[in-house]
């Protein structure tokens, strides 16, 4: 049976359209019935993944156990080991700038040491190096490669250059405004080229960036020092079903905190935040000048998988519960239960991401595919460059021209009940939990 690939466009399309990911929509729209074999690019195979961080620690994993290490580990096993879930609001406002909308989805998502936590869970080795040299830093980086480590580095998205996002002067007019710290994104660097060093940053194919851009970005955010995780030994085998038990408990205790920032009550102010015409924090007096499409775009690009942080996480939370339930014994009803719930809190997040960005709206679907154009084109590496660069251009234009004027008129209270519907679902998905651990 001759199959073929889909093309790029289709992909991009049902990207916008249903907020997939590449790998989910690329795979709904494929001929074939089996997963296609990565591309290996200087021995590393580029498997792709949802979320960085997730994707990161599993990748390095599976490079370094090989074919012959044993089954490896899931990206879904890997989130649940480390903690699973969270949850989190901020609106982060800056004089003169659009106000800047940020959620998080990963257990302890405000913090940077996912990786190095769940690592110790399951007995790997590694070493944190930093140094407030650049030149010190590239040149450990350099050495590292040519000896065939990989190894996880943290740059800064806008000064790495391939998601084409804004510089900071121009932020108040076009885009989002991000403050530094919370552009960074965990990648892995895997080799040194002529032409620069390879990143695999959840892509398909090689992605390059040239060594000084890259220092470039690794340096600004000083308070990291370069820091880079080298991972040197993996276990033959892991501790899973303490380690699954484990991960369970944090989720448990992470959603269960009372703060309302980074914990399940964040949901519930945020619903109220939506409506409220009282508070200052509120939605009707933060936006009253503008700069809500910004904020509705982040909220879709957030939620659904389609673009550059890998979604809301519970669809895939829902999987690792699935695939630890060998491990749960007596538990293991529980924990489907839980699965269930996660998987309609993920339905309820692409309806809220629906009702902020909708497809019905021509100006707003255009949004979308020009979003699912950039994320499409970072899977696709180097040969998509200039396509990336051009959705880009007209991204940031069309979002200054859509904060000054909204193409249509936010529904803010069905967006508030969607927010306090995901509130309500997830409460009853970490009661359930509850019982997993006891």
């Amino acid at each position: 049976m001759t199959t073929r690939k889909p093309s790029e466009s289709r992909i991009r399309t049902r990207m916008a359209r249903t907020g997939e990911s590449y790998a989910t929509a690329r795979a709904a729209l494929a001929t074939a019935r089996t997963t296609p074999k990565p591309v290996t690019d200087a021995g590393w195979a580029l498997r792709g993944g949802l979320h960085a961080e997730t994707s990161n620690v599993t990748n390095v994993l599976a490079h370094l156990r090989g074919d012959a290490g044993g089954p490896q580990l899931s990206e879904a096993m890997l989130l649940g080991v480390g903690g699973g879930l969270g949850a989190g609001y901020m609106l982060w406002e800056v004089k003169g700038q659009t106000p800047n909308l940020i959620l998080g989805f990963r257990y302890r998502w405000s913090l940077h040491d996912w990786a190095e936590r769940t690592m110790d869970r399951l007995g790997v080795g590694y070493q944190v190096r930093t140094t407030g040299s650049s030149k010190a830093a590239a040149s450990a980086l350099t050495d590292l490669l040519a000896e065939g480590t990989p190894v996880i580095i943290a740059p800064d998205r806008q000064v790495v250059g391939y998601w084409h996002l804004p510089p900071e002067p121009a932020l108040a007019g076009r885009g989002r405004p991000v403050f530094a710290g919370a552009r960074r994104s965990p990648l892995v660097a895997y080799a040194a080229t002529d032409d620069g060093i390879r990143l695999d940053d959840r892509n398909f194919a090689p992605l390059t960036v040239d060594p000084v851009t890259l220092g470039e970005a690794r340096a600004r955010v000083s308070s990291t020092k370069n820091r880079m995780i080298v991972v040197h030994t993996v276990p033959e085998t892991f501790a899973l079903a303490d380690a699954v038990r484990a991960g369970i408990a944090d989720c448990v205790a992470h959603l269960d905190a009372r703060a309302n920032t980074v914990a399940l009550p964040a949901w519930g102010k945020w619903s109220r935040m939506v409506t409220d015409r009282r508070n200052t924090k509120g939605w009707p007096q933060v936006y009253a000048k503008g700069g809500m499409a910004t904020t509705l775009l982040s909220i879709w690009e957030h939620a659904e998988p389609a673009g550059l942080t890998g979604g809301n996480l519970r669809d895939l939370y829902a999987d690792f519960l699935d695939e630890a339930a060998p491990l749960l014994g007596d538990s293991a009803d529980a924990a489907a239960d839980a699965a269930a719930l996660f998987r309609e809190a993920a339905r309820r997040w692409h309806e809220v991401a629906e009702t902020a960005l909708p497809w019905d709206v021509p100006e707003y679907a255009r949004v979308r595919e020009l979003i699912a154009t950039i994320s499409a084109g970072v899977a696709a590496g180097d040969t998509a460059t200039a396509e990336r660069a051009e959705a880009a251009d007209a991204l940031w234009d069309l979002l200054a021209e859509y904060d000054r004027t909204l193409p249509a008129e936010p529904d803010l209270t069905r967006l508030s009940e969607g927010i306090q519907a995901i509130y309500d679902t997830e409460r009853e998905a970490v009661a359930a939990l509850r019982h997993v651990v006891g």
